[in-house]
C-alpha cells in the first residue's frame, strides 16, 4: 500500500476555482494509478477522476467533465486536482486513492486499497 496526505480543501463561492493536492510516500508512486473520489453528506462516495500511472490516460465522471483536471508529478511523488466553475453540489469531501500496484482504472471505491483522510471542499452559492 501507498500513504495518501490530500491537502488545499476550503471555502470558495460557485463559479471559483480550488486546485487539491495529493502527496504519497515512497518510492513505487509511478506503479499506482491514483484517483480522486468525494463524498458529499448523505451520499455513497463517488468517483470523480483518475490518472494513470504514466499520466497519459485521464477518466472523469460525467459530473465534472470540463470543468476539473487531474495531473501528476511522479518526481513530487504528488497528484493535482484542478477544480473550476465550481458549483454548490461540487460540496464533499474530496480523497484521493490508490488500487493495488500496477491495477489500472476502476470507478468502483472497492477496487482501492489505499485511501487518505479527506480534505473538505465547500462551495457556497
Amino acid at each position: 500500500q501507498v500513504q495518501l496526505v490530500e491537502s488545499g480543501g476550503g471555502l470558495v463561492q460557485a463559479g471559483g476555482s480550488l486546485g487539491l493536492s495529493c502527496a504519497a510516500s515512497g518510492r513505487t508512486f509511478s506503479t499506482y494509478f491514483i484517483a480522486w473520489f468525494r463524498q458529499a453528506p448523505g451520499e455513497e462516495r463517488e468517483f470523480v477522476a483518475g490518472i494513470s500511472r504514466s499520466g497519459g490516460s485521464t477518466s472523469f465522471a460525467d459530473s465534472v467533465k470540463g470543468r476539473f483536471t487531474i495531473s501528476r508529478d511522479n518526481g513530487k511523488n504528488t497528484v493535482y486536482l484542478q477544480m473550476n466553475s465550481l458549483k454548490p453540489e461540487d460540496t464533499a469531501v474530496y480523497y484521493c486513492a490508490a488500487p493495488p500496484r500496477w491495477e489500472g482504472y476502476s470507478g468502483s471505491e472497492r477496487a482501492y486499497t489505499s485511501w487518505g483522510q479527506g480534505t473538505q471542499v465547500t462551495v457556497s452559492s
